[in-house]
This record gives structure tokens, C-alpha cells and sequence, in this order.
């Protein structure tokens, strides 16, 4: 069986501005490369064999600061555009609360479609030779992936995670 790990990206810029920022391509805080390089000695204790990343900046550097510090080749990560956070279409740049029903927003994406490419995602997983794999990716993907792997928890119900938090999923 495979060991499975999800962390989310470092606190990006528009984190720490507390807005919206699926679908923008925002860096990494200074706080967030603090926060990777932190979490990534944690991280070289999993014996990781493969990191697969979300294309957009935030996690791309997250994952490329934690390859790095482990000596995982930078090179090697496998980049996945399942991974992009969800678009949150009119909502993004707006000030970010939990307290909206995305799936009731137009134009946001649907929270099935998060899950369907979470599904995508575990299916490129077993399809590795690794035995012991890092996604970095963002919030919602982490949400969905969890959901998958565990139906019988609520997608809309799972707490977010901090940023640069690292969970075991399998």
C-alpha cells in the first residue's frame, strides 16, 4: 500500500491579505517560505519517493523548497494541473470567509468537479511506482482528496488547512 501525504501550499501574499486567490497566480509570503522550509523537516522523515505539485506558483515553489531540503531533484516533481485550486470566479480577490455556499455562487466551480479531479489525482497516484508520495497543492483539492479517499466524510464539512500543513491520507 502506498503512503499517501497532501500539504498545502505556504502562505502566499493573498493569504496573508485574506482574500480569494484560486485561480491567481499568487507567490509565496516570505512567512510562507519560513513556513516550507520549517515543515520540511517533517516532511524528510516520510522517505518520500515521488512529489507531484499543483502548476501554480505558490505550490510549485512550496514543493520546490521542500524537494530541496529533502534532495528530491527539482526536476523530478511531476506537475499536474488537477491540482490548480478551485476558481472561485467572481469571488476571487474578495475578501475570503467560509461562509459562503460555493456551489450556490455563479461561476464559481462546483465542488463535484473538485472531486471528480481528486479522483483523477488518486488514480496519476497509483499509477506511480512510488511507495511513498507528497502532493502540494491548495485547500480545496486537500478537501476533495480527503473526501475520496473517505467518502463518508462531507466534503463541505472538512476544516480547512493551515498553510504548509502536512497530513497522512493513506
Amino acid at each position: 500500500m502506498k503512503h499517501l501525504y497532501f500539504m498545502r501550499h505556504g502562505l502566499s501574499v493573498m493569504n496573508k491579505q485574506g482574500v480569494f486567490s484560486g485561480s491567481n497566480d499568487t507567490p509565496l509570503d516570505a512567512e510562507g517560505i519560513k513556513q516550507c522550509q520549517n515543515v520540511a523537516k517533517t516532511i524528510a522523515k516520510l522517505h518520500i519517493d515521488e512529489i507531484v505539485s499543483s502548476p501554480m506558483k505558490r505550490a510549485l515553489d512550496s514543493a520546490k523548497i521542500i524537494a530541496e531540503s529533502i534532495k528530491f531533484p527539482k526536476n523530478k516533481i511531476i506537475i499536474s494541473d488537477l491540482l490548480v485550486e478551485r476558481n472561485f470566479g467572481p469571488l476571487e480577490g474578495t475578501e475570503y470567509s467560509r461562509q459562503h455556499n460555493l456551489d450556490e455562487v455563479s461561476g464559481v466551480e462546483h465542488s463535484s468537479s473538485l472531486i471528480y479531479r481528486a479522483e483523477q489525482v488518486l488514480k496519476l497516484v497509483n499509477s506511480l511506482e512510488a511507495n511513498s508520495v507528497l502532493i502540494v497543492s491548495h485547500g480545496a483539492m486537500g478537501r476533495a482528496l480527503k473526501h475520496v479517499i473517505d467518502p463518508t466524510i462531507d466534503y463541505q464539512h472538512i476544516p480547512s488547512f493551515n498553510n504548509a500543513e502536512i497530513i497522512k491520507l493513506i
